[in-house]
C-alpha cells in the first residue's frame, strides 16, 4: 500500500503543493526560474515564524534547567545508591518549579512532519492524482527533485550540481560550527562524575549540529534548502533568545 495515497496524506500534499505553487508564482516576478526553490525558503520562513512562541518556551525551559542544576546535582549526589528515590525526587522538583525536562522539545519535533512533505513533494511525480509541476522547477539548471547521494550513485552529478550542494551544505556545517561553539554545554567536575562519560556527552553534543548535513546529502534539494534555512533561523533565533532569557549563573 502506498502511504502517500491514503487519502488523509494525499490531501496535505496536495494543499502543500498548492502552496507551494502559490508562493513560486508570486515570487516568479523577483526571483525568475529559482522561484520554486524561494518558496521553499519562504515556507520554511513561515513555518519557522509560527513557531517563534515554541522557542521562547524551549529558552525559557533552557533558563530553568540551569537554575534547577544545582539542586539536581544535589539530589544526585544525595540520592545516587537509591535510583528509584531520586527518580522521584526529581519529579517532584520539576513539578513544585512548575517545569518540566521535556519543555521546548516542540520546535524539533513539529518540524519533522513539515521535512516529511517537502521531501515527498520533490521525490513522487504524481501527487493526489495530477502531474507533480515542482519537479520541473531548478536551481542554477538543478532540479529541486535532485539528491546529491543519488546523483553520485548513479554517475551523473554534474559540475553545478555538486557546487550546489557544496554551498547549502557548506551554509548547514558553518552554522553548526558556530552552533557548538556558542551553546557548548557545561560539563560539571564532581567527585562522583565519571569523566569518560562526561567526555562522550560533549562529544556527542558537538557532533549533533553537524548530522543535518549529512541528512542533506541524502534528500531532495527542496528539502536540503529547508533544512539550510531552518538551521540558519534556529541559530539567529537561540542568539537572540539567550540574551533575553540568559542561563543561570553558578
Amino acid at each position: 500500500m502506498d502511504l502517500y495515497a491514503f487519502p488523509p496524506v494525499a490531501a496535505t500534499l496536495d494543499a502543500a503543493y498548492s502552496l507551494l505553487m502559490g508562493l513560486a508564482a508570486l515570487l516568479e516576478p523577483l526571483a525568475g526560474s529559482a522561484a520554486a526553490a524561494a518558496s521553499v525558503i519562504a515556507l520554511t520562513l513561515l513555518v519557522r515564524a509560527a513557531l517563534i512562541p515554541a522557542g521562547i518556551a524551549q529558552a525559557k525551559a533552557e533558563q530553568t534547567r540551569s537554575r534547577l542544576a544545582p539542586k539536581l546535582r544535589e539530589l544526585q549526589r544525595r540520592h545516587k545508591r537509591d535510583p528509584e528515590r531520586l527518580q522521584r525526587e526529581t519529579r517532584k522538583l520539576y513539578a513544585d518549579e512548575k517545569a518540566s525536562p521535556f519543555a521546548g522539545c516542540l520546535p524539533m519535533l513539529a518540524q519533522a512532519p513539515v521535512v516529511a512533505i517537502v521531501y515527498a513533494l520533490f521525490l513522487h511525480t504524481s501527487i493526489a492524482g495530477h502531474a507533480n509541476a515542482l519537479l520541473a522547477h531548478e536551481l542554477i539548471t538543478v532540479p529541486l527533485g535532485t539528491s546529491l547521494v543519488g546523483v553520485v550513485a548513479a554517475g551523473t552529478a554534474s559540475a553545478a550540481t555538486l557546487g550546489v550542494f557544496a554551498a547549502v551544505l557548506a551554509v548547514i556545517v558553518v552554522v553548526a560550527e558556530i552552533t557548538r561553539r556558542a551553546f557548548r554545554p557545561e560539563i560539571e567536575s564532581t567527585p562522583d562524575a565519571a569523566p569518560l562519560a562526561g567526555a562522550g556527552v560533549a562529544r556527542l553534543t558537538g557532533v549533533l549540529p553537524f548530522t543535518t548535513a549529512v541528512f542533506a546529502a541524502f534528500v531532495p534539494l527542496a528539502a536540503a534548502l529547508y533544512l539550510a534555512t531552518t538551521v540558519a533561523w534556529t541559530l539567529a533565533q537561540r542568539l537572540v533568545l539567550r540574551k533575553v532569557y540568559p542561563l543561570a549563573t553558578a
